[in-house]
């Protein structure tokens, strides 16, 4: 995350370092899945982040790079 808009939010407002705009809004997840569930979400969108990407991926390699970054993130660590 980059640039203010890409934090999400806690409940009062406040960036939250911890979870990008995508996943975290006004203190809560804005999706309730498991982290299996928002791979597939996010798998979808591999043609919107290849437009400004050099290196383009096909879903299959997003999904196997999301199935070894994802189990790092604080929401999926165990």
């Amino acid at each position: 995350m980059t640039s203010p808009e890409h934090f999400g939010t806690n409940q009062n407002g406040s960036a939250n370092q911890d979870y990008c705009s995508y996943c975290f809004k006004n203190g809560a997840f804005t999706q309730n899945m498991t982290m299996d569930e928002m791979i597939q979400h996010c798998a979808q969108f591999v043609d919107e982040f290849n437009k400004d990407n050099e290196t383009k991926l096909t879903r299959e390699e997003a999904i196997l790079q999301m199935k070894a970054f994802f189990p790092t993130l604080k929401r999926w660590i165990k």
